[in-house]
């Protein structure tokens, strides 16, 4: 079966609390982090258990997820959530970055 994971990260997460997982023919899995380096723990583990494909929540910026790719070898499809420049503004106000 196909597998593919959602990564959220923030320091208000309770990871094993915070999970979900969908199977549609494809299995579906939400998980939850609370910083980089449970990231990369997650992201090795999902290696080990076959996942596919990962994306990453807005909390993830460019630079670490080029390092999560390389962690994995490049063997599994890695993206990212990013806004529109122009939508900036909102997005610190939201997450309280002003």
């Amino acid at each position: 079966m196909k597998k593919f994971a959602h990564i959220l990260m923030s320091d208000s997460f309770i990871p094993e609390k915070h999970t979900a997982e969908f199977d549609a023919g494809i299995k579906f899995c939400i998980y939850t982090v609370r910083n980089p380096q449970e990231a990369r723990e997650k992201v090795q583990e999902l290696k080990r258990e076959g996942f596919g494909v990962i994306e990453l929540c807005g909390a993830f910026h460019r630079d670490f997820v080029l390092e999560l790719i390389a962690l994995t070898e490049g063997e599994i499809g890695i993206g990212y959530s990013v806004n529109e420049p122009e939508q900036e503004e909102l997005f610190a106000r939201f997450f309280d970055r002003t």
